[in-house]
């Protein structure tokens, strides 16, 4: 009997015996069973390396995932300004001993809370719920095992620097308790009000990181101009003689940047509206008689200050509001100490390079819906019919606007024209001047935090000094 495992080969022979033909015999012959060929041996080798080759692969991949992953490090700044405090989460990492950043939503989140800390200065203990609400929007994107190794920093600006020493003071210590027990990495000095100059510093610092002229030729960098709610920053690189005191200097990589930069405190937005409507409540109060003050920065039909309505109203007029303004700009000129001052007696050299106007520049803009080519134009015209519309229809145009907001736009369309042309000099057609709230082709935000962030991050992982990895001075 055969085995399971035998190869039967059927061979039937017909034999021919004296020409008879007897019935076919059949016979039944084994083939034996092969042995395995060189080939087959060389194929399972193969196989085995193919897959040892392709665990290695999978391997490596978690490995370098997992080590990617691992070196992911965490930086948070809270801009308290004057109107709101912003909180910054970046997620970074480490190659080659070098910090990479990325602002893209994956690495970057923010959030922001009203009104600022300033407001505050009558209950300072008041600026404490506020921070923790901050705190904790950005341990819900730190890993719990890194809030101990990341920095958390509280950077005050215009709205604290109008404050008394003693009130910035007594807010601030309220936001040291509560960023000393959020887990975050921090020292004392972290939290506190930056000089209007650091800020344009920063702003100018993230622009030309966004554009990709940080690092290169001084004179090929972008300047900015910064219209926040109670100052405004002029950043740029200039080949002028400076004075010390609006002169500074940072370095990155190997190259120094010497750059003129000053905030003009009370002239934000904000701070010049309230000015203005200041003066013309002082002109109402020390009016006589029958007397009218108009305000020609807001809309016919808009109701003013209700204990003034009589003698108050408001007559929109883009001219008379830019005359106004500009006006309130010049003012103490004759004062000036300096070869050139463009806004009251304080030194601006003569403009350089190319610029972008952000912050309330871009928001007033967006607005109007202008275009970037000739938008200062463009502005006037929007103000002046903007200015000459009555409030009924303009609240019918922009419903969705807040009225509190929608009835500014008047002035800050003139106060816009009057910073920018007739007191910085930006000719009307300046191609060097652009509106912008983003930059670059990764489309940055122009946050000047972002410029913090970057400028307070550590060169590489070899140090632990801790220190800024480009001084300013």
């Amino acid at each position: 009997m055969k085995s399971e495992m035998e190869d039967p080969l059927m061979v039937q022979i017909k034999l021919d015996h004296h020409h008879q033909s007897p019935p076919s015999s059949t016979y039944t012959f084994t083939k034996p069973k092969s042995k395995p060929t060189k080939s087959i041996i060389l194929q399972m080798v193969a196989s085995v390396a193919i897959t040892l080759g392709l665990l290695f692969v999978f391997y490596s991949i978690l490995f370098s995932v997992w080590k990617w992953r691992s070196s992911f490090r965490y930086s948070v700044v809270i801009d308290a300004g004057s109107s709101g405090s912003r909180i910054h989460v970046f997620r970074y990492w480490i190659e080659s001993g070098k910090p990479v950043f990325d602002f893209g939503e994956e690495n970057y989140g923010s959030l922001k809370l009203s009104p600022g800390l300033s407001s505050y200065a009558d209950n300072p203990e008041g600026a404490s719920a506020s921070v923790t609400e901050l705190v904790e929007f950005a341990k819900g994107r730190v890993p719990v095992g890194m809030l101990e190794k990341s920095e958390i920093r509280l950077m005050a600006t215009a709205g604290m620097r109008l404050l008394e020493v003693s009130v910035q003071e007594q807010i601030l210590q309220v936001t040291r308790a509560v960023l000393r027990s959020s887990g975050f990495m921090f020292q004392d000095e972290w939290a506190s009000v930056i000089s209007g100059s650091d800020e344009g510093v920063y702003a100018w610092v993230v622009a030309n990181y966004a554009i990709g002229s940080l690092g290169g030729d001084p004179l090929q960098t972008t300047g900015i101009v910064e219209l926040g709610g109670a100052s405004a920053q002029v950043t740029f690189v200039s080949s002028e003689v400076v004075p010390p005191e609006f002169s500074r200097t940072i370095s990155y990589g190997n190259v120094a940047y010497k750059l003129y930069s000053h905030s003009f405190l009370h002239f934000g937005q904000d701070a010049a509206h309230e000015k203005l409507s200041e003066s013309l409540r002082n002109s109402a109060a020390n009016s006589t008689g029958e007397g009218i003050v108009t305000d020609p920065c807001t809309p016919k039909g808009y109701i003013l200050d209700k204990n003034l309505s009589g003698s108050i109203q408001a007559a929109g007029n883009f001219s008379k509001c830019r005359s106004a303004t500009f006006a309130m700009l010049q003012e103490g000129k004759e004062n000036c100490a300096y070869k050139h001052c463009s806004i009251g007696s304080t030194f601006t050299p003569d403009l350089q390079g190319r610029f972008l106007a952000t912050e309330n520049f871009y928001y007033t803009s967006n607005f109007f819906g202008l275009e970037e080519k000739d938008w200062l134009t463009q502005m006037i015209s929007a103000g002046k019919s903007f200015c000459g519309e009555e409030w009924s229809k303009l609240k019918e145009k922009y419903p969705t606007t807040k009225e509190k907001y929608l009835h500014r736009y008047c002035f800050s369309s003139a106060y816009i024209i009057s910073l920018l042309h007739d007191s910085l000099g930006f000719a009307l057609d300046d191609e060097r001047i652009e509106f912008a709230n983003k930059a670059g082709d990764k489309n940055i935000a122009l946050d000047w935090a972002l410029g913090a962030f970057i400028l307070n991050t550590p060169t590489s992982t070899s140090g632990s000094s801790g220190k800024s990895r480009k001084m300013l001075r």
